[in-house]
């Protein structure tokens, strides 16, 4: 049976690591590269850095950053914001990098996820979907609207989110990395529907972000029919939930976990 994964989350913003509520009213949460080690150690699975300011002010995801988190963790780690070329990808993993996530870049453009799957590989391409809920009526199953964005959640891609994650899985994305702007921040739990219609749709792994705020909605996010890995940062960032504690709730619970010790090194 594949194991499940816990991913914690990193965005960056000026080389420090931040959370808001539904992508706005950052606040700071410390600095990225003790984060980073602090989770390896902890026994967490692996790690997004997410640069969430590189692609609205155009500008290249900070590679001393990714050589820094390379020399201090010893799980894989994503690296995502502003990456929207086959050099961006090249010197990522160069530097460090496991993985790399894209998101505007290969909506304005979906070949990239060709050309970038036949250069380097499935294993390390991370499709990026910031979805929103575009209507009113919440019903089960997806009886919903839900709509990509980009930009940092700023601007609408004129894109229904389960059509496009199957696409880009077609296209040679080895992970889809869902996230819901409209849970995003608040703790109420991820988008369960949404997260369950795209792991149908698509055969890759899919890894569900927005909205964990207790054990139990990562329980419910990982059930059969689930997510692959769930993500999440405030929870982890602000001492809610200590990753040991967790996998143990979940391996309880019957779900397939890479087990920690439970002591002080991984409170």
């Amino acid at each position: 049976m594949l194991t499940k994964r816990l991913i914690a989350c990193l965005d960056v913003q000026n080389g420090r690591t931040v959370k808001g509520l539904r992508f706005e009213d950052l606040r700071d949460a410390g600095d990225s590269v003790e984060l980073a080690a602090r989770y390896a150690q902890q026994g967490l699975d692996e790690l997004v850095l997410l640069d969430i300011s590189a692609t609205l002010e155009k500008r290249r995801t900070l590679l001393e950053l990714v050589r820094q988190v390379a020399r201090e963790v010893n799980i894989p780690f994503t690296v995502g914001g502003g990456i929207g070329a086959v050099a961006d990808v090249e010197a990522l993993l160069l530097n460090g990098a496991d993985k790399v996530s894209l998101n505007s870049a290969v909506l304005r453009e979906p070949a990239l996820i060709d050309e970038l799957a036949r250069r380097f590989g499935s294993q390390c391409l991370v499709v990026a979907v910031d979805a929103r809920r575009t209507n009113d009526v919440v019903l089960e199953p997806m009886g919903e609207r839900w709509d990509v964005f980009t930009h940092a959640g700023s601007r609408a891609a004129g894109r229904e989110t389960v059509a496009w994650c199957r696409e880009a899985a077609e296209r040679g994305a080895g992970e889809i990395l869902l996230t819901s702007m409209t849970h995003d921040g608040t703790r109420d739990g991820y988008a369960l529907s949404l997260t369950r219609a795209v792991a149908a749709a698509v055969s890759v792994p899919v890894i569900a972000s927005g909205g964990a705020g207790a054990a139990a909605h990562f329980s419910a996010v990982l059930a059969p029919g689930g997510a692959d890995a769930a993500l999440a940062a405030s929870v982890f960032h602000f001492g809610d939930l200590a990753p040991a504690r967790l996998k143990a709730y979940l391996l309880e619970r019957g779900i397939a976990m890479r087990p920690v010790p439970v002591g002080p090194a991984t409170d």
